[in-house]
């Protein structure tokens, strides 16, 4: 049993399935169920998910590739924590990408692609109405999965999806909040319309807009911290 962002205890079943025991760390790294530069401790999850030794260790190498774990020779794994300089300039980077791919997309957007980002999202507004942090998390990254993937350029579109993994674990003080979900809901819709509407430069402001947020929300929470 753990608590979820709003203090409500959920039950989050074991699973020795290796992509399901990646999903679940990444998730409780994401939602702040596991603490920056909290020893991930291969036995406790060997425990926990009844799992083989080396499937943990294959979770925690794919964790580290993501940049939400950290793991040190004879020291084990561990939580990454950001500092403030490395959120910057990881967003610095998404931007530069994710503005170029967002100028490659081609507009007015086909009917059936166009279609196709509105089911997407159908999910994630159902998400946000539910207040259903799991759904809203993963239905936030096929949404960005598809619309990235309309610049038509594969190595951008990869590019863009290994930063946005690199910048989950910067997500939870954003993820935290219901009323972010529901700004972040809007913007898609935003995003839609330009697209429908073929407004370049509409497109280019809310992704900017869209990118604000998150690391904002953990600088500030980093400046409150004690010494």
């Amino acid at each position: 049993m753990i608590q979820n962002p709003l203090g409500q205890t959920v039950e989050i079943p074991a699973d020795s399935n290796l992509e399901n025991i990646i999903s679940q760390l990444e998730e409780d790294i994401v939602f702040g169920r596991l603490h920056q530069r909290e020893r991930l401790i291969e036995d406790d999850l060997i425990s926990r998910f009844g799992a083989k030794r080396h499937v943990i260790r294959q979770a925690l190498a794919e964790l580290e590739h993501r940049g939400l774990v950290e793991r040190v020779p004879n020291r084990g794994a561990s939580v990454c924590a950001y500092s403030a300089e490395t959120v910057r300039q990881l967003y610095d980077v998404r931007e530069v990408l994710e503005l170029h791919a967002a100028k490659l997309i081609p507009l007015p957007l086909p009917s059936d692609m166009l279609d196709k980002l509105k089911r997407v999202q159908q999910d994630h507004d159902r998400a946000v109405d539910e207040v259903d942090f799991h759904m809203v998390f993963r239905s936030n990254i096929a949404f960005h999965r598809v619309f990235f993937d309309f610049c038509n350029n594969p190595f951008l579109a990869k590019s863009i999806d290994e930063y946005a993994l690199r910048a989950q674990g910067i997500r939870f003080y954003a993820l935290a909040d219901p009323n972010e979900h529901k700004r972040a809901r809007d913007e898609h819709h935003e995003m839609i319309a330009a697209l429908e509407e073929g407004d370049r430069n509409a497109l280019i402001d809310v992704c900017r807009r869209h990118l604000v947020p998150a690391p904002r929300f953990y600088i500030g929470a980093l400046s409150r911290l004690p010494g």
